[in-house]
């Protein structure tokens, strides 16, 4: 089982980002897209501050995101790293075959990646993913390099806080 503490999520600024997005998202009745609750068995409450120190998760999670958006159902993870790559570890089975089958029944299902070193923000769909995946499952490199992502699938960022990757899936869903 995972365990979570106070130490924080990472990902979290990621995320906040995204959430932002969906309520603008929402708000322009572009679509609607809501954050996956992971269930998690608390450990360890403070009562003073009524807040868990300590708990584990009692499920493995599918996808951070799944929503509809203009008619197209979508799923999605978000995934941070502050290295010039996508470490292969942070992306685990279950959540490759949950896309897939997302995908199989007519969806879209992807990866926001945030490349903290470079502070930018790619879009990378599921059969990609899983072509880097499966080579790395199968000894290759256990990771997703930065100089392969495709600079066209660049998420932009409106307003100074919104992460338009709906631009950026129209894109590839047109080019599909």
């Amino acid at each position: 089982m995972g365990y979570w503490s106070t130490r924080g999520l990472r990902g979290s600024e990621l995320e906040e980002m995204i959430n932002i997005t969906n309520d603008l998202y929402r708000q322009k009745k572009l679509g609607i897209v809501q954050k996956v609750p992971t269930p998690i068995k608390p450990i360890t409450i403070d009562k003073e501050k009524r807040t868990i120190t300590l708990a584990y998760f009692e499920q493995k999670s599918t996808v951070d995101y799944v929503g509809v958006v203009q008619g197209v159902a979508i799923c999605f993870d978000a995934k941070e790293t502050a290295k010039n790559f996508l470490p292969i570890q942070n992306i685990h089975r279950h959540q490759i075959e949950f896309m897939k089958d997302f995908k199989e029944q007519g969806g879209e299902a992807f990866l926001v990646v945030y490349f903290k070193k470079y502070d930018e923000y790619f879009f990378i769909d599921i059969l990609t993913l899983d072509i880097y995946y499966e080579r790395a499952v199968a000894g290759g490199k256990k990771s997703i390099p930065y100089d392969v992502f495709d600079k066209k699938y660049l998420i932009p960022i409106e307003g100074g806080r919104y992460l338009n990757y709906l631009k950026t899936l129209e894109m590839f869903i047109t080019e599909s």
